[in-house]
Parts: C-alpha cells; sequence; structure tokens
C-alpha cells in the first residue's frame, strides 16, 4: 500500500474514531445533582430526653410479625453549638431501645427482644424532617422460644441505618413506617431463615425530660 493510501485510510479511521468518542460522549447519562442538606438545629440545646412507644411497635421478618407493645429509649440533646449544623443533620447518642410485652403471629410461639452497643439518632430538618435511626451491629437480637426456636439478629454484619420522619409537637413524633432493616434468621422448622430484611413500623412520643413544660423540636 502507498503512503498516500496508508495515511488516508489512517485518518479515515482517526475521524472514525473521534466521531464514535462524540457520539459515546453525547449520550452518557448526565449525573443528577446531588441536593445539598440544609442546615438543622435541635432545641432545647443540652435537654434530656425520652422517646415512649406509642400504640404498638411491629417487626416482620418473612411471614413472621412479632408486635411488642411497650418500648422506650433515652437521649440528650447536643450541647450549643452542636445542637446546631448548618449544612446537614443533627445526631444524638440514645439508649438501646427496650422491648416487652411482645408477641408472635406464630402460635405457640414467645419472643423476647434484647438490644445492645452503641445506638443514635440523627434529624435533618426538612418538609417533612427527617429521623434516622442507627442500629449498631447485632444491636438488636429477637429470640423465640415454643414450638419454633429462632433467633433473628438486626444489622447482622454492619450499623444499619433506619429511616423515619420527626413531626414537632407537644410531644413530638417520631414514626417509622415500613423501615427496612438488614436481619439474619437462624434456626429450625418454621423460621423464616431465608429473610434478609425485616420490616419495623413504630410511632414514638418524644418529650423533655429536664423540662416538661418545653418541647424538644427540629428547626432550620
Amino acid at each position: 500500500m502507498s503512503r498516500t493510501r496508508t495515511a488516508l485510510a489512517l485518518g479515515t479511521a482517526a475521524a472514525g474514531a473521534i466521531a464514535l468518542a462524540s457520539v459515546t460522549a453525547s449520550a452518557a447519562p448526565v449525573p443528577a445533582a446531588v441536593p445539598v442538606a440544609g442546615s438543622t438545629t435541635v432545641t432545647p440545646a443540652g435537654h434530656a430526653f425520652q422517646a415512649v412507644l406509642s400504640g404498638k411497635a411491629t417487626l416482620k421478618a418473612g411471614s413472621v410479625t412479632v408486635t411488642c407493645t411497650v418500648s422506650a429509649s433515652t437521649g440528650t440533646v447536643p450541647a450549643a453549638p452542636d445542637n446546631s449544623n448548618p449544612a446537614g443533620p443533627v445526631s444524638s447518642p440514645i439508649s438501646p431501645p427496650t422491648y416487652s410485652s411482645c408477641t408472635s403471629s406464630m402460635p405457640g410461639v414467645t419472643p423476647t427482644v434484647t438490644t445492645s452497643g452503641a445506638w443514635a439518632v440523627s434529624m435533618q430538618d426538612g418538609a417533612p424532617i427527617t429521623a434516622t435511626m442507627t442500629v449498631p451491629t447485632g444491636g438488636l437480637v429477637l429470640k423465640t422460644t415454643g414450638l419454633a426456636s429462632c433467633t433473628v439478629t438486626a444489622a447482622p454484619t454492619a450499623p444499619a441505618s433506619v429511616a423515619g420522619t420527626w413531626v414537632n409537637g407537644s410531644p413530638s413524633t417520631l414514626t417509622f413506617t415500613n423501615a427496612s432493616v438488614p436481619v439474619k434468621v437462624t434456626g429450625g422448622f418454621g423460621c423464616p431463615t431465608s429473610a434478609t430484611a425485616s420490616v419495623f413500623n413504630a410511632v414514638y412520643k418524644v418529650s423533655d425530660v429536664t423540662d416538661p413544660a418545653q418541647d424538644i423540636t427540629v428547626g432550620p
């Protein structure tokens, strides 16, 4: 092949490559803008609070649902200025929530729930105000006895974030609606061992313990 024909072929190939690259680049999806978190302030700064279950809490894994009617946790709003974040949520450590007076949807089965570790809850102002509860690794273990002996461990391999919403009021409320929680289920016959996630539902009323005349509120 002559030098002229070789140069022409190389030039044509290069032009094709450039055209293809141009088409590929123009067809590539444009990344969506990541929303910037707004400011959040939780008040009163430094006040202790208590979250008490309103109604019932349910944890469903597979076809098995455990219902508890007593649950509570305590914590403290960070002292100023840590109770305010100009670009994101405000987080507070909380005591491991307790769960008692629990029943199972499986006949002849008695559930017991134990919790441990470093739990936390964070608030992000917005519409709605969002709340995220952090379950530490293995921080909740549900065991059943009776006709089926099962163990359900929440956040089995890493801490888990449980999404909820917050509404200011007297008292304020923290709600979890069909929130997903990763789980590992072990046991024999009747245990939902194939389940890898559970669905959590609960409503907590959150009150100011330091000064009951005030309310725990979340704002910008």
